[in-house]
């Protein structure tokens, strides 16, 4: 039931630069997709197209959204 309301929020905050942590990483990237099972980030890393990552909802610990720079 949780996870219907988060991947919800989640999805209004696609383009969003976010950080996910798991139980094993901290990723940072930028939220391009949602369902009810999954989230895309794009974790490019400044030098060409990134790698996509797909994380389950249920395997998420916490999100973050950094604030962006003036």
């Amino acid at each position: 039931m949780f996870e219907n309301t988060f991947a919800a929020e989640l999805a209004t905050r696609l383009g969003s630069r976010i950080e996910v942590a798991t139980s094993e990483n901290l990723v940072e990237g930028l939220l391009i997709s949602v369902n009810s099972n999954l989230i895309t980030i794009d974790t490019t890393n400044g030098y060409g197209s990134g790698n996509r990552l797909y994380i389950s909802i249920d395997s998420i610990n916490y999100v973050r959204f950094p604030a962006t720079a003036a």
